[in-house]
């Protein structure tokens, strides 16, 4: 996954959302592999995934802060840490919801070497993730170079975006794509950035409902925390669902679908659909397996039914990904060095 020389003992450098945002944008189409390469090497043990810790506030009950650790023992070996804030209510304010920073370890002594802006590395790997399902759930004719699909996003952000982006730079083409947001302007937004990159034609929609039921691909991505979809009848032609913000669809959708997850421990876990719905039967059958069955062709799902992939979000995808942008970023000469950052030891060395 990334061949670059650890860096020195006590170096310590920054990489700026600038220059994460150029790398990445020159690296789209490799990220998807990427993310592919790095499920794999979880399954094979060699990377480690703990479970996310939540910090939430009583006086902001919709705001919470996340950290998500993770060691990948690949030939490049790293750990690492993403810190990320969700605060809904920044878009009204015209900000994102999600601020982040991750930090880079080394193995071999603990030290960190760097930190970077994390919020785009979030949502890369995240859109990254969500084609990765799409091209192994879809069938075969309906990937890059096949048949066009219509594609509809409910939640019309940051995340949306690159999801979009994400197909784009592996190849896919649509027909149509629809948009609903409760806010109109983001949709309209959405459909803007749409326009400016492909000749799909493009659609707002008035209803969720009614864009799920027009879709052949559904992208949640809200920041809804408990579900607001809970019509199944909305899913009886049988899309496939990339249910990224995890929380949109009631226990009964979950129930009637083929279900994929990144992770079943971490999927199934803060009130997400998927842990509501094994609260209400008590057990997990309903998953018919993770995003690793599919790389490897061992799923058996009804074809008469939607299948949603819901991935929790792991931190092994954002510490690969933000190690290859830091490699890169070292070629390019952008990692921002700080000297002395660890004052004892740096002290130390130069003594």
């Amino acid at each position: 996954m990334g061949t670059a020389a650890t860096p020195a003992p006590v170096a310590f450098g920054v990489v700026t959302g600038r220059q994460v945002h150029d790398i990445l944008s020159a690296q789209m189409a490799d990220i998807v592999d990427l993310v592919g390469d790095t499920y794999r090497a979880h399954a094979r043990s060699l990377a480690s995934n703990p479970p996310s810790h939540f910090l939430r506030f009583d006086d902001r009950p919709r705001d919470r802060i996340i950290a998500l650790m993770a060691d990948l023992r690949d030939e490049t070996p790293v750990a690492g840490l993403k810190w990320i804030a969700s605060w809904p209510e920044n878009v009204r304010q015209g900000m994102p919801r999600a601020s982040a920073v991750i930090v880079l370890n080394r193995r071999d002594t603990g030290y960190p070497y760097a930190i970077l802006e994390g919020s785009i590395i979030s949502a890369v790997r995240t859109a990254a993730s969500a084609v990765l399902a799409a091209e192994h759930l879809r069938p075969h004719q309906a990937r890059a170079g096949g048949k066009h699909a219509r594609i509809g996003f409910v939640g019309c952000g940051l995340i949306a975006r690159h999801v979009v982006d994400m197909f784009q730079a592996r190849g896919w083409q649509f027909d149509r794509v629809m948009a609903f947001d409760v806010t109109a302007e983001s949709a309209a937004q959405m459909l803007r950035h749409v326009a400016a990159r492909t000749e799909a034609e493009t659609v707002a929609t008035c209803s969720c409902t009614d864009l799920i039921a027009a879709s052949d691909i559904v992208v949640f991505a809200t920041t809804a925390t408990t579900p607001h979809v809970v019509d199944t009848r909305c899913f009886d032609h049988g899309p496939l669902v990339l249910h990224v913000s995890l929380r949109d669809l009631s226990p009964a959708i979950i129930l009637a679908a083929n279900n994929v997850v990144d992770d079943v421990d971490h999927c199934l876990q803060a009130q997400t659909s998927a842990h509501l719905a094994e609260q209400q039967v008590g057990h997990r059958d309903f998953v018919s397996g993770t995003i690793v069955d599919a790389l490897a062709g061992r799923l058996d799902l009804d074809p008469r039914r939607a299948t949603i992939f819901s991935p929790f979000g792991m931190g092994i995808l954002d510490i690969a990904l933000a190690r290859r942008v830091y490699q890169e970023a070292q070629r390019r000469n952008a990692v921002h060095d700080i000297p002395h950052f660890f004052h004892d030891v740096t002290r130390w060395v130069d003594d």
